[in-house]
Order: structure tokens, then sequence, then C-alpha cells
């Protein structure tokens, strides 16, 4: 559907829910349809939108993409009744009234071509005026009324018959009532619960699931983990999952309160008079046989939306965080991936992540050649110029990392710096088809401690080699809809990617795929055209690229660098179609660009007013001028690292109170995990963030984020670890056996595991029924274990 065909509704209540004007939604859409990327967008069509950012875009972007699939759907059911021969005017404008695809599909239900019903069946046989005199008129008897529809050619053979017959006719109807069934799906969804029970004969196959084994909560109080969970132990036919529609357990004897609102939509009131009884069973029979199990199926569907969006969020905010890490520059740097019998691999990069070395050392058991591999890294560190060593956080990790400190002590004057990084993902790359392209004749194994060291140098132009879904920061994402997921993390990739700016003449082929207007197969030409021809020198040389046309460059040309080339201005985020501005402020400073660029005195001295034309409004060239003012600058933070304790290297050695430096690795809804050098990732709960009430974790911290965090409880068994930010706090006491605690052991998270009960890292916050509460450290625990988690 094109901007045209769209409807100024869909305009208006897009700008209704972000709270814009319509015609920026107007504009955006048209530039948008026009090929326009959000990026793009948001940083060069400022006056267009009236200076919508790219979240609003993006809301914007997804909204449109539901609401002309809904329109579209519109179209088809108005069709479709229009071909039956029953659109009237009132249908129509309900239709054209529906606001969503759910009210749509109620209205359009009794006329969705179907299977022969039994409704159907029982109007065949000429039952429905039996029907609508029993429901028009109760005083009717419904035995003498049904006895003249008896006919068994028509296949009714006696009253009892033509009752059942005319009981299909109204149950059919109560059940496509559009207005009832809306109704009674919103109350349904407001005072109903989640209820889960353990299959018989699973409780100790699905013991991950322990927690949902005696379970319910309100539909509206379910956190997206726990429903993601639930329907896991279901799938995986370990748990039994009922939607009650009640939140209380005991009901009063009688009819519900749902039978009590279908009575009442159709004049159904038992006064005792003939018909009473055959109406008010029929009620209860089309509530129990068919509303309840439709409303059923849609709330699920509710439930897994709602817990996919939540899902979704926070993968797309963590993913976000670890993309726009520091960067440790142009540096050269030594990745170790690390390994005990097969070994530590060892690469060696260059300034620009060129690989110059690698190497395998075996210090650890069972090999324990400790002293040469010492010898071996000062060689490639001494030879090279090595000024960062990048860890990976795996398995032997501190077992390396105590390996580099040795280094670093034996010997200063290399000024080596050693930084743990995590090397989620790096095997994916290196056995990804680009990784054989693009390190062809290198073995794989090494390929990793190649990605380890580029991802210190630059997070953002490594990770973009790796599939999102495989850098281990979300929350459930093997139970969420593949093209949800893949559609907002590609659109996070994108905009952290062109927020930053590429350097056109370093970055590989997956790096220039995510910029504006580049796909693929122009990103591979880009390259090939760089190989062929050398470094460009100037932005307007692109033009040169094959395919790489006039639109293309429109999109592309902002966010990409090239350093010192023909023109200075091309190292910077102002786009070549705003260099006539930047001209008339260097004329009519009288200064020229190399001196001006950088000089805030000047800049700041400048009314950007004064620039504005036809074609540049003030929102631009208050972006030029601040982009002059510190031209190329990169939003990313500056480069730290965080110090694990030297004394620390396992569980074992954690000792309830420790106060830790560490790196927050993930954050869910529930609380954050901290790397603090132990091999597996410990747990500050959402409670201990914060000593104020904290609704969403990334409030107070995100990944990447460097924290001193005290260790609350350790239970070594598990390999799980409770963690506070609450400097204060007071460590739990000692831990009492599982029966005097009346629940499941507690724990944290060890890094990469993952259960069938949750993704690694995610996890609950819901107290079992029955179960006492636990104490500070406990509750930690008790979040992860209801969401199933444990190591591997």
């Amino acid at each position: 559907m094109t901007a045209t065909a769209t409807p100024p509704s869909v305009f208006l209540r897009i700008a209704e829910e972000i709270g814009v004007a319509e015609r920026q939604v107007r504009s955006a859409v048209e530039l948008l349809d026009g090929g326009s990327t959000v990026p793009f967008i948001a940083r060069y069509r400022k006056e267009v939108t009236g200076a919508l950012d790219d979240a609003q875009l993006r809301t914007l972007e997804e909204r449109l993409r539901y609401l002309r699939e809904l329109e579209e759907r519109r179209a088809a059911v108005l069709d479709s009744i229009r071909t039956q021969g029953k659109l009237t005017d009132e249908l129509a404008g309900q239709i054209m009234a529906a606001d969503s695809k759910a009210r749509l599909e109620d209205i359009y239900l009794p006329y969705k071509p179907k299977r022969r019903t039994k409704a159907q069946i029982a109007r065949e046989a000429g039952l429905e005026p039996l029907a609508e005199g029993l429901l028009s008129d109760p005083n009717t008897d419904p035995q003498a009324a049904a006895a003249v529809f008896v006919d068994a050619d028509k296949g009714v053979a006696d009253a009892q018959a033509a009752l059942s017959g005319a009981r299909d006719i109204l149950v059919e109807r109560f059940s496509e009532d559009a207005d009832l069934i809306g109704g009674l799906r919103e109350r349904m969804w407001d005072t109903g619960r989640l209820v889960a029970k353990v299959r018989a004969g699973k409780e100790t196959e699905g013991a991950k699931f322990a927690d949902y084994f005696d379970f319910s909560e309100p539909f509206t109080k379910l956190p997206s983990h726990r429903i993601l969970a639930m329907f896991r132990g279901e799938k995986e036919e370990m748990l039994e999952l009922v939607l009650d529609p009640h939140r209380d357990e005991e009901q009063p004897p009688g009819p519900s309160e749902y039978e009590a609102r279908i009575a009442a939509r159709f004049g159904i009131d038992d006064q005792g008079r003939p018909a009473d009884k055959f109406l008010t069973d029929t009620v209860r029979w089309a509530w129990r046989t068919r509303i309840i199990v439709h409303l059923g199926v849609d709330l699920r569907a509710r439930l897994r939306q709602a817990a996919e969006d939540e899902a979704v969020r926070v993968f797309a905010a963590n993913l976000r965080d670890l993309l726009l890490a520091a960067p440790a520059g142009t540096r050269t740097t030594m990745g170790l991936d690390p390994g005990l019998r097969t070994g530590v691999k060892v690469a060696v990069v260059d300034a620009t992540g060129k690989v110059v070395a690698t190497d395998t050392i075996y210090p650890h058991a069972p090999a324990k050649r400790w002293d040469e591999s010492l010898v071996k890294l000062h060689a490639l560190a001494r030879a090279h110029n090595v000024e960062l060593i990048a860890i990976g956080n795996g398995t032997a990790s501190r077992e390396t990392d105590k390996l580099a400190a040795e280094l670093l002590a034996k010997s200063p004057e290399l000024k080596l710096t050693k930084v743990m990084v995590s090397e989620a993902g790096a095997s994916v790359y290196s056995a990804s088809a680009y990784a054989s392209q693009e390190l062809p004749s290198m073995d794989v194994s090494l390929r990793g401690a190649v990605s380890i060291a580029r991802r210190l140098q630059d997070p953002l132009a490594e990770l973009v080699k790796i599939d999102p879904k495989s850098i281990g920061v979300g929350q459930y994402q093997h139970d969420i809809s593949e093209t949800k997921l893949s559609r907002s993390l590609d659109a996070v990739v994108e905009d952290c990617v062109n927020g930053v700016g590429v350097d056109l003449n370093t970055a590989s082929i997956p790096l220039l795929t995510r910029v504006s207007g580049i796909g693929g197969s122009l990103a591979a030409s880009i390259v090939a055209h760089r190989d062929a021809n050398g470094p460009f020198r100037s932005r307007t040389s692109l033009r040169t690229v094959p395919k790489l046309g006039p639109k293309a460059f429109e999109q592309c040309a902002g966010f990409l660098r090239i350093r010192d080339g023909e023109d200075p201005l091309d190292s910077s985020s102002v786009h070549p179609e705003a260099y006539p501005v930047v001209r008339r402020i260097v004329s009519s400073t009288g200064v020229e660009l190399a001196s001006l660029i950088g000089n805030s005195k000047t800049l700041k001295s400048l009314r950007p007013a004064d620039y504005v034309d036809e074609k540049f409004g003030l929102p631009t060239v208050t972006d030029i001028l601040a982009e002059l003012d510190k031209p190329g600058r990169d939003p990313r933070p500056a480069f730290k690292t965080a110090t694990f304790n030297d004394a620390v290297h396992t569980l074992n050695d954690l000792k309830v109170g420790m106060v830790l430096e560490g790196v927050v690795t993930n954050v869910a809804a529930f609380g954050a995990f901290i790397d603090i050098g132990v091999h597996c990732d410990g747990l500050a709960h959402v409670s201990q963030l914060s000593r104020n009430f904290v609704k969403d974790p990334r409030e107070v911290v995100k990944s990447g984020d460097i924290v001193r965090a005290k260790v609350l409880e350790v239970d070594i068994p598990r390999k799980r670890i409770s963690l506070t930010l609450r400097l204060e706090e007071e460590p739990a006491g000692p831990r009492q056996p599982r029966e005097a605690r009346g629940g499941q052991p507690r724990g944290g998270q060890q890094r990469g595991g993952q259960s069938g009960g949750g993704q690694s890292r995610g996890g609950g916050g819901q107290q079992r029924r029955g179960q006492q509460q636990s104490g500070a450290g406990g509750a930690m625990a008790d979040a992860l274990r209801r969401a199933g988690y444990r190591p591997k």
C-alpha cells in the first residue's frame, strides 16, 4: 500500500499515539515510502518532519505497518461480505470503525466462510423460526413449539432434535456477536488469571519448571519472562496451562458473571417462564463450549504478543548498549581466546584490525607450558608493539587472565593493558561464510581470537558481522517470533551504525551493509572498487561505484567518513548536499575552512538563523555548526576497563560481604547480570540496584557499565551468585536447609548457560503459593529459579 492509498485516519491515529502533528506523520510517511531510511530522515530531514527523532520514527514505522495491514484486511473483509450480498450500510460503518485487527475479526466472524456448522444444518432444516420464537417470547412452551418442526425428511426426528438445532443456532449467534465478544474478552483480561499445573508423572522430568507446578497469577500482572517460561513448559509437555476467567479460585454457585452478561445482551432472564430454562441452559452451553474457548485463544495470543514485545524491547535495549560500548580505538591489540586442553588461541591485529600474527599456546592443564607461553606472548607483544590484550571471558578466562597479569608484571616496559572481553558470538563468526571470506587461510579456531581482539578495538564494527541473536544479550529469544525479533534488532544495528558513522576506507562489507541506503550487493561493490582503485579521496567519488545511484548516494553519503581526504567536510557528519551552507559560513567569517573547524569561539558567535535558506532550515544549520565545532565526534563513551580483584578467580574465592568491581553483561526485566571475574555472572536483582524503587533496571545500569557490587550470597554447588549495588546492604544470613526455607534452592547464573525453563539470564519474580519469603540474597536466587534457569 502506498502513501496515496493510505486513509487520512491512519496519519491522524499515529499522530495522536506518538503525540505529534498529523503533518509531521504525513511528511515522514512520504519520505519512508520514497525509499528514505529512518537514520537519514532523523538526521537530515528535520525540517520536513518537524524534527522527529529516530525513536519516534521507529514507532511510526511499526504502527504504519500494522495500520496498513489493518486497512488491507478491512478491504478484504468488505469485499468478502459484499460478494455474499450481505453488506449493509450499518455493517459497513461498523467495519470502517474497527480500530484493531481483533475488533475487525469479531465483526467478520458471522460472515467468514467456514465449514458447514451445526447451526447451518439446523437452518437448512428450517429451525431458525423456532430459535427466534423461543428467544423473543420466553412464554412459549419449548416442547410444544418444537413439535411443529419435527420432519424426518429434514433430519428432525423428534421435538428434542428440533430443540437441539434451535440451541445450535442460538449458540452461534451468541458466540459471533462482535460487541458481546469484545466486552467479554476485555473483562476476562481484566479479571482472569493464568493457572499452571504439573502434568501427571512429570514432576521429576520437569523439575526445571518446579515453580509453575502450582502457580497462578492475573493476566494483567504477568511479566514477559514468566509467560514465555510457562508457554515453554507447556510446549515441552511438562505443564498444563488453563486460562481461568476468574481471579478468585472460589466462585459463588449459579451462573457466572460472563453467563449473566451473555444473557443480559439477549434479554434472557430466568423468571420461571416455560422457555427460560432452555434459554439459560443455551447461554451456559454457549459460554462453556464456544465463547470461553474462543476467548482463550485470543488471550493466549495477547499474552504471547505482550511477552514477545517486552522480550524484544529488552533484547534491543541491551544490544544497543553493547554495540555502542566504548571502543579502545586504533591500537595494536592481542586477542586471547582461552582454552584448556585445546590451548589458548592468540591473534595480533594492528591498529586497522589487520591480522599480523597468530599462534596457539598451552599454559594450562594438561600441557602446563606456562613459561613457554609467557615467552611467546612477550615476543609477539614486543615484535608488533602491542598495546592492549583482549581476553575472552569463556572457559579458562581467569587462568588466562592470570597469565596476562604475569606478563604485565614481568615486562612493564611493554606498557600493556589487559581487558576482559565478552566472547559471545565469536564462535558463530568463526564458522560464518564472511569469516571464511575475510580470513580464508586461517584455521577456524584462530578466527575467534581475531574477533575478540577486534571487538575491543571497535565493538560496533566487529559485532555487526554476527547475527544479533547470537550475541547473547537477549531474554527468551528462542521463544520469540523470528520476524519480529529480526526486524527490531536490525533496526537497532542500523541506528547504531549510522549514529556513529563509518570510515569508508576501512569498513567491512557487513558494516557497510548497515549504512543507510547501502545493501549487501552495493557494499560488496564499494569494497571491490576500493580494492581495485585504492582508498576513496572524497565522498563524491562514491558516484563512480557501479550501481550506486543518486538515491543511494543521498541516503549514505552523510554517514560515511573519509579521513585525510580532499575535503575536510568529508570526515564530518555534514551531508554533501549541505556543503554550500558551510561555504557561506566560511565566506561570512573570513576564516579558512580548516581553521574554522574546531574553532569553538568563532562558531559559537554565529547566529544559525543567518544561514537559513529555502532548503535548509534552522535545525539543519544548528546541527552543521555543532558538527563544525566537534567534527566526526563519536557518540560512544570514553574507553575504560574494569579491574578484577586479583585474589578472586573462582566461586570458592568469593566471600559474603566482598565489594568487587565488575562489568554489567546483560540487563533483564528482573535485574542485572554482572561479570566479577569468576567464570559465571552474578545477579543483582532489581530490588538490589538502588534504594529507590526501580521499575526498569536500565534506568540504573546498562550492558557494558562498570560497577561496584557487594556479594550477598554464594551458592557454590549451583554456581550462583547474589549481588547488590546497594553497598550498605547487609549480606544474607547463614544458608538454611531447603526444608527450613520452605522453597527451592537459591541461585544465580552461569555465563552462557541455558535451561529448558528459560533463556539463560531470563528470570522471574512471582513467589509460589505456599512458599515462604526468602531473605535478601534469596530473593535474587528465587527470581532466577522461577525462570527455570540452571547452569549447564
